[in-house]
């Protein structure tokens, strides 16, 4: 069965990668929610996607140039509406211990656009352990660097290859660098590809998925797991999927 993974939390309904969301995906049930990390100025683990605090708060310039306590000020809810107002950035061990009572499964994107060793990959792995949710989490990256880091620390952690481009026979690639998983772009993921990585023991996870024609394609196509803005619409549509089959 196809998996739900809410991508920032609910963030179709609710500002994205903020504690809000992710209650909202709690709430729904979903098999999983969809997170990014990033490191502050004083070497705390933020959730937040951009790089910069433009597009999703009242802040403006690099997450890298702000302390964990300097963020916190920001408001990160109002752009995405008024109801919002006073949501703040959430730290990773925040997101941690809100999920610590449930069966919710973890991704991590690790946001990371160097590839000198900035220590990311240990403090979410100690983080990971603290909370006893590595056997709950999958952790991704568009830099693979950062993936084979937190390979080299934990070959037990399950890494995917996050990618945007098609290319052959991705799952060997994958397996060259320790990773278990795929991790593929919509418009780049075709049903046969799907097939074979999934027989080869590399589940396929695609995001995003928001459109119904999309969710139904994906879900008859059994990848494992969807990543969507929209996680109530995708598990409705999977029953009604399911049932038809």
């Amino acid at each position: 069965m196809t998996k739900i993974f809410a991508h920032r939390g609910s963030s179709g309904t609710h500002p994205e990668n903020t504690i809000t969301a992710f209650k909202e995906a709690v709430r729904l049930g979903v098999d999983g929610i969809e997170l990014d990390i990033q490191l502050t100025k004083d070497g705390e683990l933020v959730v937040i996607h951009d790089y910069t605090l433009d597009r999703t708060t009242d802040g403006t310039g690099k997450i890298l140039d702000y302390t964990v306590e300097e963020l916190k000020a920001f408001d990160a809810g109002s752009k995405f509406s008024p109801e919002f107002a006073g949501e703040t950035i959430p730290t990773f061990r925040e997101v941690l211990a809100l999920l610590q009572d449930t069966n919710i499964e973890l991704n991590i994107e690790i946001k990371k656009p160097v590839k000198e060793d900035t220590g990311i990959e240990e403090k979410m792995i100690q983080e990971l352990e603290k909370y006893q949710y590595s056997n709950r989490s999958i952790i991704s990256s568009f830099n693979h660097d950062s993936l084979k880091r937190v390979i080299s620390i934990n070959k037990d952690l399950e890494c995917a290859i996050l990618y945007m481009k098609k290319f052959e026979n991705p799952w060997e690639y994958a397996a060259e660098i320790g990773a278990k998983a795929l991790h593929t772009y919509r418009p780049e993921t075709d049903r046969e590809m799907v097939t074979e990585a999934q027989h080869k023991g590399f589940p396929v996870r695609v995001f995003t998925i928001n459109k119904a024609e999309d969710m139904t394609k994906f879900f008859e196509t059994k990848v494992a797991a969807i990543f969507t803005d929209y996680p109530e619409k995708a598990m409705k549509l999977l029953k009604e999927v399911e049932k038809e089959e």
